[in-house]
């Protein structure tokens, strides 16, 4: 069994979009949910190499709850310690998914 910790997991947002305008209304053609943060992304891959671990660190509201349950789903073993508010979320810029600066 290995265990891994992870102090500031993140919930990663990647909106795709066929053009960006700045100023008017943008419409997402498909999104994608990310979790990590370097001790959730080693659990992931011992996980998809068939290895046992445990994801150790904090989690909070329902993108902690969301982080979680995608973790159990991919064959990973948590035991986070519950926290207030929310666990950290990053929406990056949708131009750069544009641009192919990704």
């Amino acid at each position: 069994m290995i265990y891994t910790v992870t102090f500031n997991p993140a919930v990663d947002y990647v909106v795709h979009l066929n053009a960006f305008t700045p100023g008017e209304t943008n419409r997402s053609v498909s999104e994608e949910v990310y979790f990590g943060g370097k001790g959730i992304n080693v659990s992931i891959i011992l996980a998809q190499l068939g290895m046992e671990s445990t994801a150790l660190g904090f989690v909070a509201g329902f993108t902690g709850e969301a982080l979680e349950k995608a973790l159990v789903a991919g064959g990973t073993r948590t035991h986070f310690i519950p926290g207030k508010n929310i666990t950290q979320s990053y929406f990056p810029p949708p131009y750069l998914n544009i641009c192919g600066r990704v």
